[in-house]
């Protein structure tokens, strides 16, 4: 058993393109650290905790074949939609599921409190990209449906908690996903029509709370400040922060009296952004961007050198999930996006996110590092003519 393994680890590519996405992840975790502990030094060694529990599951994650991940996908997903069953059911003991402002995200396990709708990602990403491996039938407009279904599913329930910033993920992730596997731009652009029509139509449907938000994001966009000392005072106060940053940030010391004295919400989670802001000015936040492109180039690049359909889909897939995730915590901060809750991926204090990061960046670099098999059924069409 144990030389077996050793022959696998021996053909395994360890020259990959995935192992950029980790040192990104490293270097914005790194980040992180640093910018939780200006605001919350006593945060830092939970932080550093999940940092490891998340490190070893992105191993865990490199683990299984391509083969048995497309197993697991589908039991994965179960279990992910039974767990956002029980946050929505009444009657649930408060020492199970506990609220939080409003909204039931958390099931405590006893020794950590889990949020299942960060899991839930992973197993989107899965299951889409184990539905359309061997699948043309995306290339027709009815063929959208499945995978649409796959990402709305679980997308509704988490809506209903209510988590909208994590709900906006999903769609992105699956047209990216429906993109990769030679998904027609027109069907796609009917179904964004009918996505469109279907927002609005949900409006009345919003929370208060929700529906403020978006008349806060609004405001600013028009450069309105008459709602910054109420619903939209969390967003004006965020982008208040950033601009204090300057070009090279205000220093720790500094950094620390004006963060404390302005009373961010959220500072250490979902605006952690404006800390690095503050810190580290606009170089800061260029750099935090960086990482970011570093590990986008570092999984399409795994995704590219891929022959496998499954696995490149789940390169792709976890790559844009991510991307999309950083897209709307820091729109949101600098006052493009609505305030979401959202937090900032490998960044932002939060075990249950920063485990969910990880997993991810595993399942890219269990892609990278597995060689090509050598037979392989050709990918996916992308021509505009019938599909073969």
């Amino acid at each position: 058993m144990r030389s077996r393994a050793l022959r696998r680890l021996a053909r395994w590519h360890w020259a990959t393109p995935a192992w950029l996405c980790v040192l990104a992840a490293i270097i914005l975790m790194c980040l992180g650290l640093a910018a939780i502990d200006t605001v919350r030094s006593d945060l830092v060694l939970r932080q550093v905790i999940a940092g490891i529990v998340g490190i070893g599951a992105a191993l865990a994650a490199v683990v299984p074949s391509q083969r048995q991940l497309t197993m697991m996908a589908w039991p994965l997903m179960g279990l992910c939609l039974l767990m956002l069953v029980v946050l929505l059911l009444p009657g649930v003991p408060d020492a199970l599921v506990r609220s939080r402002n409003g909204a039931s995200r958390w099931i405590n396990f006893g020794v950590t409190e889990f949020q299942p709708s960060e899991l839930a990602k992973v197993a989107v990403v899965l299951c889409i990209a184990s539905w359309l491996r061997f699948r043309r039938n995306q290339r027709s407009f009815m063929g959208l449906i499945p995978p649409l279904a796959l990402a709305l599913i679980p997308m509704g329930l988490i809506l209903v908690e209510p988590d909208l910033g994590t709900a906006l993920l999903f769609l992105p992730t699956c047209f990216t996903l429906l993109l990769a596997a030679g998904a027609r731009w027109r069907d796609l652009g009917k179904v964004c029509a009918i996505g469109v029509v279907g927002a609005a139509m949900m409006v009345p449907l919003l929370r208060p709370h929700q529906v403020d938000r978006l008349e806060a994001m609004w405001a600013q966009v028009r450069g309105d400040t008459s709602l910054s000392e109420g619903i939209g005072y969390q967003g004006q106060l965020a982008m208040t922060m950033v601009g204090a940053g300057g070009l090279a940030g205000q220093g720790e010391t500094q950094s620390r009296q004006l963060l404390k004295w302005n009373h961010l919400p959220e500072d250490h989670n979902d605006m952690v952004f404006a800390v690095i802001a503050v810190r580290w000015g606009l170089l800061g936040q260029l750099a935090t961007w960086g990482a970011y492109l570093l590990l986008v180039a570092g999984g399409l690049m795994t995704a590219a050198q891929c022959r496998e359909a499954f696995s490149r889909l789940v390169a792709v897939g976890a790559t844009a999930m991510l991307f999309a995730q950083m897209m709307v915590n820091t729109g949101m901060t600098i006052g493009v996006m609505p305030i979401t809750g959202m937090t900032l991926p490998f960044v932002s204090a939060g075990g249950s996110s920063l485990v969910a990061a990880w997993l991810l960046v595993g399942l890219v670099l269990s892609v990278g590092l597995r060689p090509p098999s050598r037979l392989w059924r050709e990918q996916f069409a992308f021509d505009d003519g019938a599909a073969s």
